[in-house]
């Protein structure tokens, strides 16, 4: 069965609109989607998503985060084990870091990583068979993008539905936020958002306002976003 952006979908369907748009350019397929034999098959039930012109995704109540390559998490230090550091990431198990892994990391300079902290960082291999595999550094392995976070900041979970909510209009969303409050943010497909402000109040209220927009559609997500984090803010 074809189906079409922002309808249901079951696995096994086919995706007619991705297999045109991929005629004419790479597309980034998310999770719920995958290639075989040249065509675009759904992998799980759900909505099917799109945002900006090539990532598709599809949006379902997965409650467990199955790590997929290329995307962006938020995991915390358990172990070290040799060169190694072991890393928790809310999948079905651990992921591995290299202490290489990091921008200007080499056998003399290794990171001040230690158990316990918490890093911004990127899926660089997985497969089921294998533990998946983390890196700190761009394809080039010249320039870091990400790497240990403020503990000055707050981490919370929330549901893989509302990640994929709030990246697919990220930019309007934080700077409504931002007009508000002065913030840094970063986001884990894996279901962790990491929050720093001024003080613990407006992180609070910052917090529980993207918990508020779940279950909201984006129209109204972005219209009562600032009527709600002032709301948030008086009750902290």
């Amino acid at each position: 069965m074809d189906v079409h952006i922002n309808g249901v979908v079951i696995p096994g369907d086919k995706v007619t609109d991705i297999d045109k748009i991929a005629e004419s350019s790479k597309v980034i397929l998310g999770p719920g989607l995958r290639r075989f034999e040249g065509k675009v098959l759904i992998t799980k039930s759900g909505i099917l998503k799109q945002r900006g012109h090539i990532t598709f995704w599809v949006d379902c109540q997965q409650k467990r985060y199955v790590p997929s390559c290329g995307e962006f998490v938020i995991g915390i230090v358990t172990n070290k084990a040799g060169d190694y550091f072991k890393v928790d990431i809310g999948s079905s198990e651990m992921a591995a870091l290299s202490y290489l892994s990091f921008e200007g990391a080499t056998k003399k300079n290794r990171p001040d990583i230690n158990v316990g902290d918490a890093l911004y960082t990127k899926i660089l291999s997985a497969n089921k068979d294998m533990e998946p595999e983390l890196v700190c550094v761009d394809s080039d392995w010249k320039k870091g993008f990400a790497g240990l976070l403020d503990t000055r900041g707050f981490i919370f979970t929330c549901s893989l539905n509302l990640v994929h909510k709030v990246l697919s209009c990220c930019n309007e969303l934080f700077n409504i936020l931002g007009r508000l409050v002065r913030f840094e943010v970063a986001v884990g497909m894996n279901g962790r958002i990491w929050i720093k402000s001024e003080n613990y109040r407006y992180t609070l209220a910052i917090i529980n306002t993207i918990l508020s927009v779940e279950l909201m559609t984006k129209e109204e997500m972005l219209k009562r976003c600032p009527f709600i984090f002032l709301n948030k803010l008086e009750i902290v």
